[in-house]
């Protein structure tokens, strides 16, 4: 269960010489209340439009011992499915250069019965899904895309980074449409967006494929690119990040958000001075190149991996200590405070399902996300 903590930010702006909890880590969430995890956490009086009246957040899956959710979160509203992957969740992944990584479902009418018939946590069997070996790291995904989900792959060992369109039924057959730039293999995909209104597709390619130990040295800069599966052309519309990672639009398609992990560097360790950051773009009218680049938010704790936007607007993005949610004008309003790595998000008729490595939490808010489904 859960509470909600009001923090005003006119108390914390000048804390004094002798304070005593200076985050030199930003592994460490700012909680200046000592609330007891997970809670709402509220800087803004707006975020209570989001969450409505009696939102509460509830664990509805856990495994200790295995990093089972941490990205690619698609969710089905026909079969009320939620899928998702485990690349990129660490050691307790239990992936690497010789082994693929973990692609689950929840039956979010399970979770539901559930939770009706209890006021706590729930624990709802994952269901494990046995993809075809084009399917190699599943790390981003999005959709329903003309019916199928949406994954792009990292890749693993000298089997190529891919865009994979698979079945979300039984027996859940696979697609790839994309694994090259002119011949060339990508460094490791990590995530997906379609561009609304259209068909075309738009991806993050970072190296953390070769930082996590399962690909090869990179080959090509981290950049996001464009695909329109219709003609087959592949370009480049961003580039200058450290690690690009989640991708999202605001719902007329004119505004476009990259989040960049830099400050996590895999092998080579946590650089603190590298970004953290969300940046925005505009999405050109003839071109749909990224123009304009700004800072959206630069991110307290951890750094900003999945983003998902809901129907007014309101950015939301999973951190080091949880989901953090701006207002279209990048203001910090409120967050899902979690306590630990929450890198992926995504909106269902139960409410906001949070991926947190080995645990999935789900808040009944009353927002609700954008339509993410092409037809």
């Amino acid at each position: 269960m859960s509470a909600s903590q009001y923090i005003d930010p006119l108390l914390y702006n000048v804390v004094g010489a002798n304070y005593t909890k200076w985050r030199n880590s930003s592994a460490v969430g700012f909680n200046p209340t000592n609330t007891a995890p997970p809670f709402i956490q509220v800087f803004d009086p707006s975020f209570l439009d989001i969450t409505g009246p009696s939102a509460t957040i509830r664990k509805i899956a856990s495994n200790p011992g295995f990093a089972f959710a941490h990205e690619a979160p698609i969710y089905v509203p026909d079969l009320n499915l939620v899928f998702f992957a485990n690349t990129g969740s660490g050691k307790l992944g239990y992936y690497g250069w010789y082994n693929n990584s973990f692609v689950g479902m929840i039956n979010m009418t399970e979770v539901d019965m559930a939770l009706a018939s209890t006021t706590g946590n729930v624990n709802i069997q994952v269901q494990t899904l046995n993809l075809s070996d084009d399917v190699q790291m599943a790390n981003g995904g999005t959709g329903p895309y003309k019916g199928d989900l949406l994954f792009v792959t990292s890749g693993r060992a000298l089997l190529p980074p891919s865009i994979v369109r698979v079945n979300p039924s039984p027996p859940y057959n696979t697609t790839v449409i994309l694994d090259n730039f002119l011949g060339r293999q990508f460094n490791s995909l990590d995530d997906i967006k379609i561009l609304p209104g259209t068909d075309i597709m738009f991806f993050t390619d970072p190296t953390y494929g070769w930082l996590g130990g399962f690909r090869p040295e990179p080959m090509l800069p981290s950049q996001v690119y464009r695909f329109d599966p219709s003609t087959g052309q592949v370009r480049v519309v961003a580039d200058q990040f450290v690690h690009p990672n989640g991708i999202a639009f605001t719902p007329n398609g004119k505004t476009a958000f990259i989040t960049d992990t830099g400050i996590f560097g895999g092998f080579l360790g946590t650089n603190q001075t590298l970004p953290a950051t969300i940046y925005q773009f505009d999405v050109d009218p003839t071109t749909q190149s990224f123009t304009n680049r700004r800072v959206f938010a630069y991110i307290d704790s951890g750094a900003p991996d999945g983003i998902q936007l809901d129907t007014k607007g309101n950015v939301y993005s999973g951190c080091g200590d949880g989901i953090n949610v701006w207002n279209s004008k990048g203001t910090l309003i409120g967050k899902f405070y979690i306590n630990s790595t929450s890198a992926q998000l995504i909106f269902t008729k139960s409410g906001l399902v949070i991926l947190a490595e080995t645990a999935m939490y789900v808040t009944n808010i009353q927002a609700h996300g954008m339509t993410l489904a092409t037809w």
